[in-house]
């Protein structure tokens, strides 16, 4: 058998597994300033409580410090740190975990209009 073949062959149940776990694929963080990193939400996600609970669980150690920032990126805007006013426009909801405090939150944005208390 042809290396491409065996390779084709490798590959085939990660493709398969793709189209069957598409709302559980990482979003992407294209950056990190400080201990906060930048997350984009894909935007048919962006008032999907549990698809964010979902991301925090895969982007987040457990019972440590984790600070995530998220954004929709509705324009196409290059994807890249400082973000482009286009994407930094979009906030969707900050996530905040203090291990040292023993407390987490995940606020949204008002422009989210999610009807939560403490948006910001």
């Amino acid at each position: 058998m042809k290396p491409v073949h065996r390779l084709a062959l490798a590959l085939l149940p990660a493709l398969a597994s793709v189209g069957t776990n598409a709302a559980d694929a990482p979003w992407p963080v294209v950056g990190q300033q400080g201990l906060t990193r930048i997350v984009i939400v894909p935007v048919a996600q962006a008032r999907d409580r549990d698809a964010y609970l979902r991301q925090i669980q895969q982007l987040c150690e457990p019972e440590r410090t984790c600070f995530l920032n998220f954004y929709t990126n509705s324009s196409g805007a290059a994807l890249e740190s400082p973000l482009p006013d286009a994407i930094a426009r979009e906030a969707t909801a900050v996530y905040r975990r203090s291990a040292k405090q023993g407390a987490e939150a995940l606020r949204w944005s008002c422009r989210m209009q999610n009807e939560e208390p403490g948006c910001f």
